[in-house]
């Protein structure tokens, strides 16, 4: 593997360890400073709004000045986020280094565009895969080591969590500073940037193939996020599993797509090829929300630990899939600004996602994934929909 695209693993692995320590104590944090139910949901989605505001802004500065640059101004970002993380004492502060945070962090689009200058396009999928990989693993350690740094914090402070998430952006800004070298061999510098974040998705969604490409990912990220908020209310509340119990669960989920994205993806790609495989994470994904409510107490293991390995190969086979397939489509010289239209959309997912969750799940408790089933089959027809297109080798290789 190229010295880079190990650079780039470490760098999101670090930056999801980050977000990982942070996500199983936010909720309680933002209650223990007075906060009533519906404000912890704001407080949350104040994250995905900003890598929504933010995602194409980072992804078209880095088509303008190089990936480098981006990458380390928006690691040093969220650095000081989660440095005033840990000194936050009320519900503003912490707003703000939400805020903050959710500016850094939007920086996944370069990453991808990274990896897609610096990889031929018949092995992009297995690269994109390596994120995904570097996603399940920060979110395997993170919330055990959330948990346990909260629980020894001062009452009411999160210092110690704050203090270590910052130490770990630091970590990552002197990796990439010293390791990282710049990948882009062709720049638009003149290229015009702004924050139109509805006219970028409107103007991308009219390009055939990205179009369908942008719409898959935007309703598996949403299906998605309905499933794992209503998990947890139905894993408490109907199964009886406590935090811990859970917690368990979801680093086997975070286990499930290390092992996926990280060793069958390549494998997959070569023997199925991408478009394929759009079309079979999208049945994986179905099967696995169909599955998840039925399970009694009893039947728990092993029955939905098999419907969180199918979710985690539906992610396998979907995700890498949609990045490389959208850098393959993309101009060589707006791969970031496409790439940054994408993240942008899936956060647009997560908060659409979060906010449907609770009202579905308050009608019936097995809805929610019975609808995350339904929106997914419009997947199948976009997948089916879209013409593969001759391979161009138009990205330099570094």
């Amino acid at each position: 593997m190229k010295k880079p695209i190990i650079v780039i693993f470490i760098t999101i692995f670090i930056d999801m360890l980050g977000f990982g320590i942070i996500i199983p104590i936010l909720p309680i944090f933002t209650k223990e400073l007075g906060a009533p139910d519906y404000q912890v949901g704001l407080v949350a989605m104040s994250f995905p709004i900003m890598n929504f505001l933010f995602a194409p802004f980072w992804g078209t500065l880095s088509d303008r000045y190089g990936r480098r640059p981006v990458i380390l101004g928006s690691v040093l970002i969220t650095a000081l986020a989660y440095l005033l993380f840990s000194q936050t004492v009320n519900l503003w502060l912490l707003i703000l280094s939400r805020t903050l945070s959710g500016i850094g962090s939007a920086n996944l689009s370069v990453a991808q565009a990274y990896i897609a200058d610096i990889t031929p396009p018949q092995e992009r999928a297995k690269s994109m895969g390596f994120i995904g990989a570097a996603f399940g693993l920060g979110f395997i350690i993170g919330p055990t080591v959330g948990g346990y740094l909260k629980s020894i914090s001062s009452p009411g402070h999160v210092d110690l969590v704050g203090y270590v998430a910052a130490a770990l952006c630091v970590l990552n800004l002197v990796l990439a500073y010293f390791l990282l070298p710049e990948s882009l061999k062709e720049r638009k510098p003149d290229a015009p940037f702004n924050f139109r974040v509805i006219s970028g998705i409107i103007f991308e969604l009219r390009k055939p193939v990205i179009r369908e490409l942008l719409l898959i990912n935007f309703i598996f990220i949403t299906a998605f996020m309905i499933m794992q908020i209503s998990c947890s209310l139905f894993w408490k509340e109907k199964i009886g599993l406590d935090e811990i119990q859970m917690g368990n669960v979801f680093a086997f989920i975070g286990l499930a797509t290390v092992i996926v994205q990280g060793g069958l993806v390549g494998r997959l790609v070569k023997k199925y090829g991408e478009i394929k495989l759009l079309t079979y994470g999208t049945y994986l994904a179905i099967a696995s929300l169909v599955l998840i409510p039925w399970v009694t107490k009893e039947t728990f293991v092993p029955v939905e630990l098999i419907a969180m390995a199918l979710m985690a190969l539906a992610n396998g086979c979907l995700t890498p899939s949609i990045t490389s397939l959208i850098s393959k489509s993309a101009h060589p010289t707006e791969v970031g600004q496409v790439m940054g239209v994408n993240q942008s959309f899936g956060s647009l997912a997560r908060a659409l996602g979060m906010g449907l969750s609770g009202f579905i799940y308050g009608i019936e408790y097995y809805l929610p994934f019975l609808v995350g089933a339904a929106i997914m089959f419009f997947c199948v027809w976009l997948s089916q929909s879209i013409q593969p297109k001759p391979v161009v080798e138009n990205q330099p290789v570094a």
